[in-house]
């Protein structure tokens, strides 16, 4: 259930970004749905090999270089899922950082109020 709360919470907020950020374009929610259950898949799939991989970049930035490779995985699943645009790689860079930054606030929200 918990998984499933997740996958609702990014993608209405990836739908809700798509109507601020004019560089990104998602058609519908059943596509916000897609985008965050394919993003979900490659983060717990194909994320830990990019972090693996990029160890020594990300040390040495700090682990800013983390930012680069969200703002990839994004742009990615752009190609794999039809309906979901992406302008250009700033784009998507920009639209992880919020996705990552509202989902986690509100995932947080939710979780502390099932606690109360």
């Amino acid at each position: 259930m918990n998984f499933l709360l997740r996958i609702v919470i990014t993608a209405v907020v990836a739908f809700v970004l798509s109507y601020i950020l004019p560089g990104i374009h998602i058609d519908n929610f059943w596509v916000a749905l897609k985008v965050a259950l394919v993003l979900a898949v490659l983060n717990f799939l194909l994320k830990p090999i990019l972090v693996i991989l990029t160890l020594p970049i990300t040390l040495v930035t700090f682990g800013l270089f983390l930012f680069i490779i969200n703002a990839i995985m994004v742009w990615f699943v752009g190609h794999l899922v039809s309906g979901f645009y992406i302008h250009s790689f700033l784009w998507a860079l920009l639209f992880s950082l919020l996705l990552s930054l509202l989902t986690s606030m509100l995932y947080k929200e939710t979780k502390d109020s099932d606690n109360a």
